[in-house]
């Protein structure tokens, strides 16, 4: 999450005076330990809501980061998760709008009026199936159509949930639901799965990089590294410059519990991690950005693992020898 000013985030300090970093350093603990548990569920919103898993996370964090600065100007403490979504619904538009994305939907003058008499709104579209359905599928949807088919087929929110966090009507959230099911339903047919093979093309600078961080071959991983290489592990750190990240490899190198394949997840190349080579579910994901044959960023989401949880990762296959 980006943390706010050291002047945000307390209500303790006297006027004028900013808190001890200390107190806003445990402050922000308090306020992560506190939303920890929606930050799934956040993610799965948020996600679906950009069109992309990690994009999707950029804007869970700028929620809580929002979330953390407008805590301590409240009277009262809010309803928590509905809160939340409403400030991560809020801060995805923010995202769509910066990108000149389509932006509003534009409801049918009888909205209010509309019943979808012929299907029961609890069980248009299995839950199982909006779950699984690739996250890049919801983007197709106009946002409010998008927003009523994310919070009910998966986050299981109340229609009354839904149409109290999206401040729209009732009759209205159902027609939302009907015409974005449908539209889901549609491009299903179509295409029901993404490949789980890569076909695109793969660098060749990850593809060594992969097989030297495999073979723990850590000179050799920290000579491919730009001079001026930045590193962000998610919730955790940020360096850079060669030396300084050079010292993010001993993490790895203590555990045995990883493979990496080079990977593409929302169309960026990177390396999936897996707990062993012949493991077929990855458990992270680090993206990683390449100048020339070197790598100048590195991204490791461990820290948040719910991201790879439900993303279509493809994989690249590798020849046995590639380095």
């Amino acid at each position: 999450m980006t943390s706010a000013p050291e002047s945000e985030g307390t209500t303790t300090a006297a006027a004028g005076t900013s808190p001890p970093l200390p107190q806003l350093q445990q402050a922000r603990r308090d306020f992560l330990t506190l939303v920890e548990k929606l930050r799934p569920d956040l993610h799965r919103y948020c996600a679906r809501m950009v069109g992309s898993t990690i994009d999707g996370e950029d804007v869970v964090q700028d929620t809580l980061a929002r979330g953390y600065y407008e805590l301590s100007a409240l009277k009262e403490p809010p309803a928590l998760r509905a809160w939340l979504f409403r400030i991560a619904h809020n801060r995805a538009l923010d995202y769509l709008r910066r990108y000149d994305r389509r932006m509003s939907e534009p409801l049918d003058p009888d909205a209010d009026e509309f019943i979808d008499r012929a299907s029961d709104p609890d069980t248009l579209l299995p839950r199982e199936q909006a779950v699984t359905l690739a996250i890049a599928r919801f983007a197709e949807l106009v946002p409010t159509q998008r927003s009523c088919v994310i919070l009910k087929d998966v986050l299981d929110y109340s229609l009354e949930e839904i149409s109290e966090s999206l401040d729209v009507s009732l009759p209205a959230v159902k027609a939302a639901l009907h015409r974005g099911r449908a539209r889901l339903q549609a491009m299903s047919a179509q295409s029901n799965a993404e490949a789980d093979v890569m076909p695109a093309h793969v660098s060749p600078a990850i593809l060594r990089y992969a097989a030297l961080f495999n073979a723990r071959d850590w000179d050799a991983v920290r000579a491919m590294l730009i001079d001026d290489v930045r590193l962000e592990v998610v919730e955790a750190v940020s360096r850079r410059g060669r030396k300084e990240v050079g010292v993010y490899f001993h993490n790895y190198d203590g555990r045995t519990n990883w493979y990496m394949v080079p990977a593409r997840l929302d169309g960026r190349e990177g390396l999936a991690v897996l707990p062993s080579e012949h493991s077929a579910r990855a458990v992270n994901f680090i993206e990683l950005t390449v100048h020339q044959d070197r790598i100048a960023r590195i991204r490791d989401f461990h820290h948040v693992p719910y991201l790879t949880a439900d993303a279509h990762l493809q994989r690249a296959v590798i020849a046995a020898h590639y380095q």
